[in-house]
């Protein structure tokens, strides 16, 4: 298996990306890694170039720029190269902490779309903090503007990732609204509703209000890229808000306070850790003819590491393929939202 990797995508980086890089590759002997970017700054931080291959590119591609502007106009930026090495057959997926929508564009300018699927969805793993799981969320950043088979189609490919990647023989589908009721959200929301209702190979059930993300309530939820995103960010904001509000209120506790905070300091940093979604690997841009995967700007080498484990295992569990044979034989009519 050959992985291509944007070395220069993210905060740290060549730094985090290789440290992550080399701990996988010393976990998996089936992983040959291909490294694109800088060659002085990626070979001063390897330690050991067992099964690490150094492509030299001399552009990288920053998250201040336009997206689909660099993309075409940086041939030689880590990105684009390695895409292009996935294009080709020469590497079997890529993955960056770089820009999501350099990422984006990459993926369906380079890579392509799968046939049948007009868009792309963007999804992470999240905390189920009810049953001690995880859930799948798309789309949560790749389409702000969504159509009702936009919806449908994340579904499928949702569901087709619950049960390989996450061995769920029938995963629950829910659609993400402003109620349970079915007639409840905008007419995109009801129009799809409609449609993964009516799909009997879809254990679809039903709306969802945002409350229950984290409490279990579906193994795959639905949504388009504005609310998705959104409710993402609520949820790392919330976090971040409640461990600040814990700390605050242990050290103007007085002295008794501060001994139970110490005592339960290993506590909170398991809370804490259960708040960070990136031990479950990284955001998969599902509907492209390979694995693409995004890991956080901020990811740390545990995070790479995690993200190398999950696209070793779609590949492995042939994902992609599965759902590009689904959407060759089943041909969705549209819906009249969609026309």
């Amino acid at each position: 298996m050959k992985l291509a990797v944007d070395a220069m995508g993210g905060d740290n980086a060549p730094k985090t990306i290789i440290e992550g890089v080399e701990r996988a590759r010393d976990k998996f002997p089936d992983i040959e890694f291909q490294l694109y970017g800088d060659e002085k700054k990626i070979r001063a931080e390897i330690k050991s170039e067992t099964r690490l291959t150094v492509v030299p590119t001399t552009e990288e591609i920053l998250d201040t720029e336009e997206p689909v502007r660099a993309v075409r106009r940086k041939k030689d930026a880590s990105m684009v190269v390695a895409a292009q090495a996935v294009k080709a057959g020469k590497a079997d997926a890529i993955f960056s902490a770089g820009s999501t929508g350099a990422l984006l564009a990459s993926g369906l300018f380079i890579i392509g779309r799968i046939k049948g699927i007009d868009r792309p969805g963007l999804m992470p793993t999240l905390p189920d903090f009810k049953n001690d799981g995880q859930f799948n969320i798309l789309d949560i950043g790749a389409n702000a503007d969504t159509k009702p088979d936009n919806l449908y189609q994340y579904a499928v490919l949702g569901n087709y990732y619950a049960k390989n990647m996450r061995q769920i023989d029938n995963p629950r589908i829910a659609l993400l609204n402003n109620g349970t009721e079915p007639e409840k959200g905008d007419l995109v929301h009801k129009a799809a509703y409609q449609l993964l209702a009516a799909n009997p190979d879809l254990n679809f059930i039903g709306n969802i209000e945002a409350r229950e993300l984290l409490n279990g309530a579906a193994d795959v939820v639905v949504t388009d890229g504005f609310t998705g995103n959104a409710a993402l960010k609520s949820i790392e904001g919330t976090a971040m808000a409640v461990m600040r509000l814990l700390k605050k209120t242990i050290l103007a506790s007085g002295t008794r306070g501060k001994l139970g905070g110490l005592l339960l300091k290993p506590s909170l940093n398991t809370m804490r850790d259960a708040f960070d979604y990136s031990r479950y690997g990284g955001a998969v841009l599902l509907g492209l003819q390979a694995p693409v995967v995004k890991t956080h700007g901020t990811a740390s080498p545990d995070a790479v590491y995690y993200t190398v484990s999950q696209i070793r295992d779609m590949v492995q569990n042939n994902v992609v393929t599965d759902v590009v044979d689904y959407f060759g034989k089943h041909q969705l009519e549209k819906h009249p939202e969609n026309k």
